[in-house]
Formats: C-alpha cells, structure tokens, sequence
C-alpha cells in the first residue's frame, strides 16, 4: 500500500480536497466511552431492547430517560482523543473536512470540528417525541424528565435514533459522500446499514480508506486497511496530508 497519485479536487468548497470521515463508535471508545456491544459497563445492565427502542420507550420511559442521562454523565467526563483533535486540526489548516458520525457523543465538536453530521442524533440534545424536527439542546448538567414537553406539548425524549427508527440525514450524507476526494472511514466495522453503504456513495476513483485495529480483517473489497488504533492512524495521516497539502498515502503504510 504505498504512496498513492493524487486524487480529484472537489468542484465545491474552494480549491482544497474534500475529505469525508465516517466515524463510529471505535473511535469515542479510545475515549473511554462505552459501546454498546461492550460486555460490561452500562450497557450490560440495560438491554438493547428495554432502552433503544420505541417499544422500550412506550413501557418505561423513566427507565429510558435515567439511561441516557447515565450516558450524558459518561460523555461529559470523557475528552476528545488525538484522532478527534488530528480532524479539527486539518480543517484549521484550510482543508474541506466533513465528518459523517455514526456517534451520539458530541466528542468531535469539542475538539473542535466545526461541519459534523450526526446521523443516529446527538444525546446532548433533546427532542419532541411527535416532531423529530423539534430539536432542544440541553445546558451542561442539564437532563430531561417526565413532563418536559415540546413546543407541541409532548414528551420531550433523547434526540437519538433507536433500533427500528429511520437514520437521520441519509439524503444530505450521500450527497455529500458523493462529493468526496478521499473517504476515510474510522472505528466502525461497516455493518450497520444503512450508513454502512455509504461507502459506496462514492466516485469509484476516489480513494476509501479504513482505519481500525482490525482493519485487514473486514475491510471491504477496493478499501484500504490501516490496522492501527483510531489515536495513532489518524494523527499519522493528518500530520502527512498537513505536509503535502494533497490526499495521498504515506509510504510508512505500505504493505
């Protein structure tokens, strides 16, 4: 995998390359926040079905509503990594940078990339239970609790997608994936569709890249696999495009 020749520029956002991140739940991992795939921890004690489902919210919205408060507190102690601070590095040195996240956390802004896109919705958030267009963000310490209503005067719940409920943004996502001159794919395993297929948004010569530690394991068919950690890979990546200023592969990845 070594060097590669220089990739299209984007027709939009100026004469910088447009890098596409599609991030999920690896990357928030490196920060110490739990998955939900995780054997131990908050999600162990509550499963999927109880509290990531309109089913489970229709039996015990408290129940719902205290878990994702438990997740706002673990998100609120947790801090960007290098991988998220490497992407709001790149777009402060001009670089078209759009992040895709699969992540509910809002770790990405706080590093401080500015162009995010949640497309499983953002628990820093709430929303109204009948109107997902009615978005509230919620003040540091703040949580939500029965009787907080919408301007419509329903349950306010977590602006987050639940199993069963469509992704957010889908349209926007492919359209901007589309756009792409380099896809960069970071702490996912490509299996939940449909976000996954936004692999296949892309123009087929533009470069796709996976960064995971099992990377070589499951990358797809024409994605390039970066075993690393998401805190190691994408600073080694950032710091050779930064010095480049053009979206290639460094050499030190070959193989």
């Amino acid at each position: 995998m070594g060097g590669a020749g220089r990739v299209r520029r984007s027709t939009l956002g100026g004469s910088m390359p447009h890098l596409v991140v599609l991030s999920g739940a690896g990357i928030s991992a490196e920060s110490g926040i739990e998955t939900f795939r995780a054997a131990e921890g908050l999600w162990a004690n509550h499963p999927v079905e109880a509290v990531a489902t309109p089913e489970g919210w229709r039996r015990d919205p408290e129940r719902v509503l205290e878990f994702y408060a438990e997740r706002r507190r673990q998100i609120r102690s947790a801090r960007p990594n290098a991988a998220h601070r490497a992407l709001a590095e790149l777009e402060g040195a001009g670089f078209r940078v759009t992040i895709l996240t699969q992540n509910i956390d809002d770790l990405h802004e706080r590093a401080g990339s500015k162009d995010v896109m949640h497309l499983h919705g953002n628990v820093m958030n709430a929303r109204s239970s009948v109107d997902p267009r009615l978005i509230y963000p919620l003040a540091e310490g703040e949580e939500i609790s029965l009787g907080d209503l919408c301007d419509k005067g329903s349950q306010l719940r977590p602006h987050v997608v639940w199993f069963g409920e469509p992704v957010l943004l889908l349209d926007a996502a492919r359209e901007l994936t589309a756009d792409a001159d380099l896809l960069l794919v970071v702490g996912t395993s490509l299996n939940v569709m449909p976000v996954a297929g936004l692999i296949d948004e892309v123009a087929f010569h533009v470069p796709r890249l996976l960064v995971d530690p099992r990377a070589h394991e499951f990358a797809p068919q024409g994605v390039k696999a970066l075993s690393r950690r998401a805190a190691e890979g994408v600073p080694l990546l950032v710091d050779h495009w930064r010095r480049t200023r053009r979206f290639t592969l460094p050499d030190t990845f070959a193989g």
